[in-house]
């Protein structure tokens, strides 16, 4: 180590695997030497080091503050180490720098150098060329190079936001005046439980309850400045619960037949020519899934579907422009109704052959594709596409003790939910490349039966309902894999 004193009184000190330089001095050469690593504040009180010269050693790695205080240094090198990655603003106490060598290393040009990319580009020190090592695809190549690390250096998570100490099999969500609330139904509590976002404390709370009898579905009806449920029930007839402002509650509005709707499985909400529909799909041998329309005073009895097949669900979707209902059932391949203008009514117009015993169908859109996916309980689930004649598999998932295979996206990033009853719940992401989804992250609800996605205060979250747990809410965020 050789030094040029700042005053007569120096000494210097080394520890191996570290750099440790105590005393006030102008100029430190460190050359060819057998240090690794340069630790948090190894030129502590060295306020006036100009020169600062660590060649040919085997350094692989420098802490973040390494320099913390060297703001007179004005030359920096490192030149033929070990280094792959340097840390994070790890040059930013380095006000007065001129000069850096980083020559003789090889960097990994991944996320963990998008930082020095950018850093590169801006500063106005002289800066050596600084080489790739990799990925392949930058090998040997220069840093300056890499033509972008936008996507690459980003990723999403899931991760518990909050947990509700009970379970659930369906969660809707819905805005009122600014403000966004959940609709959950708690069959084993005989409840439908409205949450509100707190934009304080940053959750959801308890907002209203209404009381039923094994409730399976909860689904909220916006009609100009009036807000209905429609609360589903196994026993004791369904009935449309409306918000009463003069109560700071809901309601009771009326009743749903029973003799229409006897163990209803789904609730679908949906709007032809500025027309307010919802449709129950009844799940009992004897059902009759029924579609209702509002009539400006009620919900009343609009059509029905057909009968003896057990409707599983049923999914609005439009296709091609034209309005069409899609029911999954436990007797029969899913059936494609579509709307006629004249008749005012939905008529039979095909179905989805080779997928009997359909639990769930739900339809989403990537880009400008059409895209259904269909939960099976025993067998495979599929993803379909819709290619301007029918829709087509794309894709198959093993499903065993799904129930629930549900669709969601923020912004740009497209999910499936695959909840099990037999294992660990699997999200999946869309790969825009392959056109496919893929294995994305694991998640841990106990007999998932809904997954919801919510947004609000600029953050996404999804609730995963649970039919023998707790309810869970997890929320999306991005990670910055460049940090």
């Amino acid at each position: 180590m050789h030094t040029e004193r700042y005053e007569d009184m120096a000494y210097s000190r080394l520890i191996p695997n570290q750099l440790h330089v105590d005393i006030f001095v102008l100029k430190i050469l460190l050359n060819s030497n057998s240090f690794t690593v340069i630790r948090d504040d190894a030129f502590a009180g060295l306020f006036h080091l100009e020169y600062l010269f660590i060649e040919g050693n085997k350094i692989e790695t420098i802490s973040r503050n390494a320099f913390r205080g060297l703001r007179d240094l004005t030359h920096l090198s490192l030149a033929n180490n070990h280094i792959k990655a340097l840390p994070r603003d790890v040059f930013s106490d380095l006000d007065s720098l001129i000069e850096l060598d980083l020559r003789g290393n090889k960097f990994e040009c991944d996320c963990k150098a998008k930082w020095l990319y950018l850093w590169l580009k801006m500063t106005n020190s002289t800066v050596s060329d600084v080489l790739c090592i990799g990925p392949p695809e930058y090998q040997e190549k220069k840093l300056n190079d890499v033509t972008s690390f936008d996507y690459e250096c980003t990723t999403t998570d899931f991760v518990v936001h909050q947990t509700l100490p009970y379970q659930s099999v369906s969660v809707d969500t819905f805005n009122s005046k600014n403000d966004v609330y959940v609709a959950i139904a708690q069959p084993s509590m005989e409840n439908c439980m409205v949450l509100e976002w707190d934009h304080i404390e940053m959750n959801f709370r308890s907002y209203d309850n209404i009381t039923g009898q094994s409730i399976v579905g909860c689904k909220a009806i916006l009609i100009e400045d009036q807000v209905f449920v429609v609360v589903a029930q196994l026993f004791g007839g369904s009935h449309i619960y409306r918000y009463d402002e003069s109560w700071t509650k809901f309601v009771k509005f009326q009743d749903i037949e029973v003799s229409r709707i006897s163990k209803p499985n789904d609730i679908e909400l949906f709007q032809i020519e500025d027309e307010t529909f919802f449709v129950i799909a009844d799940s009992s041998k004897a059902g009759l899934s029924t579609v209702y329309k509002w009539n400006s005073k009620g919900f009343y009895s609009y059509q029905s579907l057909h009968e003896w097949f057990r409707d599983t669900d049923a999914e609005f979707v439009d296709i091609d422009g034209k309005s069409h209902l899609i029911l999954s059932s436990r007797s029969q391949v899913p059936i494609i109704l579509q709307w006629n203008k004249s008749s005012k009514k939905f008529v039979p117009h095909s179905d989805i052959p080779n997928m009997e015993d359909v639990l769930a169908v739900k339809s989403f859109r990537v880009q400008n594709g059409l895209y259904l996916s269909l939960t099976r309980f025993i067998g495979d689930s599929r993803v379909m596409r819709w290619n301007s004649k029918q829709f087509v598999e794309i894709q198959a998932l093993p499903s065993r003790g799904a129930m629930t295979l549900q669709p969601f996206s923020f912004k740009e990033n497209h999910y499936l939910a695959l909840g099990s009853d037999y294992t660990f719940s699997q999200i999946y992401q869309w790969d825009k490349e392959k056109q496919l989804f893929k294995k994305f992250k694991e998640i841990y609800v106990q007999a998932p039966r809904s997954f919801t996605a919510v947004s609000t205060d600029r953050r996404d979250f999804f609730f995963a309902s649970s039919f023998k747990g707790k309810t869970k809410i997890f929320e999306h965020i991005v990670v910055d894999l460049s940090l």
